[in-house]
């Protein structure tokens, strides 16, 4: 049940910090597109007559970026589990890194025609290509250091670089965003994406310098790493895979529509000022700082399958309520339920990280947790906000369809954690972890 020797704790401090600040810029240069999506592209890259029509392309490059993640996920999760968990931490980092400053310096329609859109939908897929890779490598550096008591909280320290790089990201935009408009959407709104590339620089030095998974590192050195991890997920971990995949659908889904969707659904619909959302956003996402974290420690003491449950149960019953809270048009409560909603959503992200890792065996961890976790992205998170805008329309601007979808998301989820047998105390060292882990842990 104990992991092997633990590793000491200022090794550990400088892994997770290495593997939270690197997250962050990431999920910065993920979210950066997100809300340029809502804000600026449907504008000055898919540029049409219909403002639904050019809200919809442009939230279709959007997800994308999603269809690119399992891809990313499988691949990067391949070479992590036969070379090496901080080698495709590195690569990761750079390919998203660039992808986003190039962003930045790309023409427009108006400059170079329907090049743009096609190139932008490029950079996007590297982007979700890249993210595809990154997350499993990250909190698997921060996990596999620690020691069994830990995981949540080492694992939910990483999650962390989520809001993280949200906050930026939306805070970075609520800046621009105070500019004339015209001058937003000629030069503006390029800052945020230029300034990807100096934080690329912090994350390569701080990520160059942290040491290999210790638990890798034993695989490596015994001669028995697997040939093919993701043939032996397939064989071993199936039914980890798919429950993991469940797992997710009401926590990508409801993200999205708190912190994407949101945006435009309040300007656009509702009339209210981008940045009166982009605020709510900002300090919801301060929120889920401490939030993720006390919920990953909170599963190393109860388990990780009660504080998700309880997550996903509040999103079930929150969804209708949260776009009442909107309606209002008051930017107090459109904040209070933003900050909720992302609070719901921070008891599911909190424990995630530990919880699929210990799904699977050190051979194949990386494939494993990956897979799960980025098969879910395109269907729940990447189509969250295109169906939602889609079920809107539908309803002439009635919210209720999109709480009902939010609703079949959490329920999904409900049986997948049902399903799902509780891993807090699984210890990693067991090379097999049973491959349906947690198969006699209670």
């Amino acid at each position: 049940m104990n992991d092997s020797k633990p590793t000491p704790q200022n090794s550990v401090r400088q892994v997770v910090l290495a593997s939270f600040v690197g997250t962050t810029i990431e999920w910065y240069d993920f979210f950066l597109y997100g809300t340029a999506a809502a804000l600026v592209f449907n504008k000055l890259f898919f540029p049409a007559e219909d403002q639904f029509v050019s809200t919809m392309a442009s939230y279709g490059s959007f997800a994308l970026g999603f269809f690119a993640r399992p891809l990313g996920g499988i691949v990067f999760g391949h070479y992590g589990d036969r070379i090496g968990r901080k080698a495709m931490l590195v690569t990761t980092l750079m390919m998203m890194g660039m992808a986003t400053f190039l962003i930045g310096v790309l023409p427009d329609y108006s400059q170079i025609g329907i090049a743009a859109p096609i190139l932008l939908v490029v950079l996007r897929l590297v982007q979700g290509f890249g993210v595809g890779g990154e997350w499993g490598g990250a909190v698997l550096m921060a996990v596999e250091h620690g020691h069994a008591g830990r995981r949540g909280l080492y694992g939910s320290c990483v999650q962390m670089g989520v809001p993280v790089g949200l906050l930026l990201a939306t805070g970075v935009f609520a800046l621009v965003s105070r500019l004339p408009e015209d001058q937003f959407l000629a030069w503006g709104w390029r800052i945020p994406f230029l300034l990807g590339i100096v934080l690329l620089a912090v994350g390569m030095f701080i990520r160059l310098r942290i040491l290999e998974s210790p638990l890798f590192a034993k695989v490596r050195d015994s001669n028995t790493v697997s040939k093919a991890p993701f043939l032996e997920v397939l064989r071993t971990h199936r039914r980890n895979v798919v429950l993991a995949m469940g797992a997710r659908f009401a926590e990508n889904a409801c993200f999205y529509i708190f912190s994407v969707f949101v945006l435009s659904y309040a300007s656009t619909r509702l009339d209210i000022p981008r940045a009166v959302v982009l605020n709510g956003v900002w300090i919801a996402a301060t929120v889920q700082i401490f939030a993720i974290p006390a919920f990953g420690l909170l599963s190393d003491r109860v388990g990780r399958r009660p504080v998700y449950l309880a997550g996903t149960v509040f999103i079930a019953l929150f969804a209708l309520p949260f776009f009442k809270l909107i309606e209002t048009k008051s930017a107090s409560l459109i904040c209070v339920a933003i900050v909720l909603g992302l609070v719901g959503h921070a008891a599911m992200y909190g424990p995630q990280a530990a919880f699929f890792s210990e799904l699977f065996g050190t051979r194949v961890r990386y494939t494993g947790a990956s897979i799960g976790y980025q098969l879910a992205s395109p269907l729940a998170g990447g189509l969250a906000p295109l169906i939602a805008t889609a079920l809107l329309k539908w309803s002439d601007g009635d919210p209720w369809p999109v709480a009902a979808y939010l609703i079949g998301m959490a329920l999904i989820t409900i049986v997948s954690i049902i399903l799902a047998k509780e891993t807090h105390r699984v210890g990693l060292e067991d090379e097999h972890s049973n491959p349906e882990a947690g198969r006699n842990a209670r």
